[in-house]
């Protein structure tokens, strides 16, 4: 560990040298609650050797900043955990004068659409206080989770093709989706060259019965409660203005499609 450095009680520092070819350090940031899962599962990897498993998290940071063109540092977030080349929560940037530069749609894996997404209440911790079982017993119940869920929505092939083509106004036209929901979208929400002709059968397959599912692995629904506001501009933007309110976090993908979609986007 004597590569890595206490840099306030937040945050810490991965020198260059802790792996061969680090052209700047990593940060991560990391409360107190995590900081011994991060750095417990960095001292199994070692024990261990080279020998299987996922590369530490804190192993994978310091190997992005080993990437040509890096500027500054390799930076993880708190959420962050092994990936399968970046630590999933990893970011960096890259100089895009310098002509040895990477570029790389997959850094973070290869699932096209995983994403989060912040829904915004009227509701405050007092009033979900009471209900709080109940309400999350009833997500439970109706949200499609995990290996092998269905999905709540009806999709044939068709609305399959249907979707892969117009995007959010597939959502819009079916009643998923409101006309607003596309100002904070890419591109609105549609590519306009989209064809899914170029899209595997193999992928449609799969993410057939997947429509309207929340997903496996690391994804989830959270109902939250606004603890402290650090950027009251950007708080008031996203319709966040008082402490206690309630918000809805969503953390979802496209499952076996989008994970297919990003292998040919990669290598086909």
């Amino acid at each position: 560990m004597s590569y890595i450095r206490q840099l306030s009680p937040v945050s810490y520092e991965v020198k260059q040298g802790f792996v061969p070819g680090m052209h700047v350090p990593g940060i991560v940031y990391v409360n107190d609650a995590l900081k011994g899962l991060i750095f417990e599962e960095l001292q199994q990897a070692v024990q261990r050797g080279d020998h299987g498993g996922f590369l530490p998290a804190v192993k994978q940071l310091a190997n992005v900043a080993a990437l040509p063109g890096i500027v500054q540092r390799s930076i993880a977030l708190p959420d962050v955990h092994s990936g399968y080349g970046f630590a999933i929560g990893n970011v960096a940037a890259f100089d895009m004068d310098n002509p040895e530069a990477v570029v790389s749609p997959g850094g973070v894996g290869f699932d096209i659409n995983c994403g989060v997404r912040l829904i915004r209440t009227n509701l405050t911790e007092a009033d979900v206080g009471p209900v709080r079982e109940q309400l999350a017993q009833a997500l439970f119940d109706h949200i499609p989770v995990g290996v092998g869920s269905q999905g709540i929505i009806p999709t044939t092939a068709k609305d399959m093709e249907a979707a892969l083509e117009l995007g959010m106004d597939w959502s819009m036209r079916e009643g998923y989706a409101w006309a607003e929901d596309k100002e904070h979208c890419e591109e609105y929400g549609r590519m306009l060259n989209a064809d899914p002709r170029h899209v595997s059968s193999r992928a449609k397959k799969r993410g057939l019965p997947q429509m309207g599912t929340l997903g496996a692995g690391n994804h989830y629904a959270e109902v939250q409660v606004v603890d402290e506001v650090f950027d009251p501009v950007a708080a008031r933007r996203m319709g966040i203005d008082t402490k206690g309110q309630v918000v809805v976090m969503i953390h979802s993908g496209s499952r076996g499609l989008g994970h297919q979609v990003g292998w040919m986007r990669l290598w086909g």
